[in-house]
């Protein structure tokens, strides 16, 4: 499926995709219990970011909506995807455009946990009642102190 996936980028401001965004987010949290944001705090932030895309036969199948310094507010594939590169690939777009990439977890979100640390970002503290129902969180980053683009590079080979 990967090779006929398109790659769009939506800048600040823009709606783009923004509904599309919300189901696919949807759809994770009623089957995940992760990405619980409102629907205001999500489309506002999603309207202020830079907003890789991937797109397979015009469905969105992923996306990062990433802040100007590096800091990932939200990352999703759909699950029917995951497994195909996209994930990683999105991480690898935004490395393009930054030194240090950082974002949040869920701590009980083993499945984003394990992507991010296959990445190679580290944890870097817990924070408890994070989340506005009172989940706790580990703030996460892989920058220049691990050599950001070489440890993408070396990803995308794999």
């Amino acid at each position: 499926m990967s090779v006929n996936i398109d790659s769009r980028v939506v800048a600040p401001g823009s709606d783009d995709y923004v509904d599309e965004a919300w189901q696919l987010k949807e759809r994770i949290s009623s089957q995940e219990g992760v990405l619980k944001q409102r629907h205001d705090f999500f489309t506002d932030a999603y309207r202020r970011s830079k907003v890789h895309c991937y797109v397979f036969n015009d469905e969105l199948v992923g996306f990062a909506a990433v802040r100007r310094d590096g800091y990932i507010l939200f990352l999703a594939v759909a699950p029917e995807c995951r497994g195909e590169g996209i994930g990683k690939r999105l991480v690898a777009r935004v490395a393009d455009d930054h030194d240090s990439i950082t974002c949040h977890a869920r701590t009980s979100n083993e499945n984003a946990l394990q992507f991010y640390e296959h990445l190679g970002f580290e944890i870097k503290r817990r924070i408890d009642d994070y989340y506005e129902d009172g989940g706790d969180a580990y703030y996460l980053k892989l920058g220049s102190d691990v050599g950001i683009a070489d440890r993408i590079s070396e990803l995308m080979r794999r």
